[in-house]
């Protein structure tokens, strides 16, 4: 059902297109003007955005200062960060593990009515899109998905909001003139924009931060990922969390038992593993089927070695 071992390589184009399809906030930064133009200061903020034929889509509300600042020059940066959902983002801060990031410098151009409508008219396609999904999808699919503490972490939820409630916004494109990935370490790595505009995203991108979120709540789900640690890959874990998902395998935060301290004792420590699936999951369906499949092979193997 799947192979143990080091994490398999993504293209950084994809990683970068991974980030961008899963979250739905960025933080926006553009050069602040007066009567007399742009000055050297920067204006930040967090704003909401979709991904549409690969680029930013950000509804910025009507008093953000942006709304003045590209006015009188349109240059600025857009970042966004991995999403680390629920109990996640303790553990990884104890870890000192950072989210992995995309920092995007371009044009904000505003859009006329016509335009912006259009890119409203997409984001209802999206949201509805997701829904049916999701509404179509096997019952555990479903439950992993539309748990009460989920949806508050919902990208499809916050999106929601842009469109059904009272708050007024204008829409701009992110037009890229650069790309940077900044990896969890804090190391950068530029990206090829040809990679970009030729790579896509993972199909589970969209439900991910719901995924990770709906499994890591579940004690049941994450008994299940430390069966994998200790049937797959030979680690004694007490215990895992989901940390991300794609369509060739996922990586689980396992606490596992180190290595011999000099006195003789060993500890549990939080190590990435990374499990590889024999058959790619082209979509949501396939890979909770994966994991049922792993979770009746993990069983097996520990009952076996049992002698069970």
């Amino acid at each position: 059902m799947m192979k143990g071992g080091k994490s398999s390589l993504i293209k950084l184009a994809e990683k970068c297109k991974n980030i961008l399809a899963s979250n739905w906030q960025g933080s926006l930064n553009t050069i602040k003007a007066d009567a007399q133009g742009s000055k050297d200061e920067i204006y930040s903020s967090k704003v909401k955005y979709f991904v549409k034929k690969g680029k930013p889509y950000i509804w910025v509300p009507e008093k953000e200062l942006h709304n003045v600042n590209t006015i009188v020059d349109e240059r600025g940066s857009f970042a966004v960060s991995s999403l680390f959902p629920g109990p996640l983002v303790q553990i990884l801060k104890s870890i000192r593990k950072l989210p992995a990031r995309v920092a995007l410098v371009g044009d904000v151009v505003r859009l006329e009515d016509e335009k912006a409508n259009s890119a409203a008219e997409s984001l209802r396609e999206t949201v509805l899109a997701y829904q049916r999904a999701v509404n179509e999808s096997s019952y555990s699919v479903s439950g992993i998905l539309s748990s009460p503490e989920v949806n508050s972490t919902s990208r499809i939820e916050n999106l929601q909001d842009l469109f059904q409630g009272n708050d007024q916004y204008s829409v701009y494109r992110f037009n890229i003139s650069s790309c940077m990935y900044i990896d969890g370490k804090g190391g950068t790595h530029e990206v090829n924009l040809e990679d970009m505009e030729k790579s896509k995203a993972d199909p589970l991108s969209p439900f991910l931060t719901s995924l990770i979120d709906g499994i890591n709540r579940s004690e049941t789900r994450r008994r299940a990922l430390v069966l994998f640690c200790i049937a797959f890959l030979n680690e004694n874990a007490k215990d895992a969390f989901l940390l991300s998902a794609d369509r060739k395998g996922f990586e689980v935060l396992g606490k596992v038992l180190g290595s011999l301290n000099e006195d003789g004792s060993r500890e549990y420590q939080w190590k990435e593993l990374r499990f590889t699936f024999k058959e790619e999951a082209r979509d949501l369906e396939i890979f909770c089927q994966h994991l049922l499949q792993m979770e009746e092979e993990a069983l097996k193997s520990i009952s076996h070695s049992a002698g069970i």
